[in-house]
């Protein structure tokens, strides 16, 4: 395959996982098919199938995809801060929003378990968000803001209540945004030593 034909395949590859973004979000995993995904992307089943090989690696590719896009969001709200415990906060409050968002919860949080399983979520999740999680309260461990030797089970016990609590956020709406918000707050501020 020569150098443009690789860089176009690699452009129909990204428009077909944002398409399927989309779609997955408005819909859900069971209410759309390859043959919606390839016309609402101007592209063939075959494409579909070439870059993917089923829709179950479609949706593995958009989910990946939504995943990035929330962890990116942590990131930018936790380097917005010069302190390293504000980071870790603003990173977590910005987690809530982007994972209940309209496009990120139903791929990310419904239907992720559901359609790759529990095992194959969780190492999208750890390679996510969850290890932006992990490497602030490590670096926090360190500096003695958090116990050091309770940064694992921090982070697993933050990362379950933050899922749990996006999808709660996108069940109910703005209604108990502030309400998780607060929470939130009260939970980071219990585990600060000192």
């Amino acid at each position: 395959m020569g150098r443009s034909s690789k860089a176009q395949s690699e452009v129909n590859r990204a428009h077909l996982v944002d398409v399927a973004c989309a779609l997955f979000a408005e819909h859900g995993y069971d209410a759309v098919g390859l043959k919606e995904v390839a016309a609402a992307a101007g592209q063939t089943r075959g494409a579909v199938y070439h870059h993917f090989g089923s829709k179950r690696g479609l949706f593995s590719a958009a989910l990946a995809q939504v995943q990035g896009s929330v962890a990116e969001a942590v990131e930018a709200a936790a380097v917005a801060e010069t302190d390293p415990w504000d980071g870790l906060v603003a990173g977590c409050h910005a987690f809530l929003d982007a994972a209940a968002s309209d496009g990120a919860r139903r791929v990310m949080l419904v239907d992720g378990p559901a359609v790759l399983g529990w095992q194959e979520w969780r190492d999208g999740d750890a390679a996510s968000s969850r290890r932006l999680l992990e490497e602030g309260l490590r670096e926090l461990g360190t500096r003695g803001d958090v116990a050091p030797d309770e940064v694992a089970a921090l982070t697993i016990l933050l990362s379950g209540a933050m899922n749990e609590t996006a999808l709660w956020l996108a069940q109910e709406g703005r209604a108990v945004r502030a309400a998780a918000h607060a929470a939130l707050d009260r939970v980071l501020s219990g585990l600060r030593r000192g």
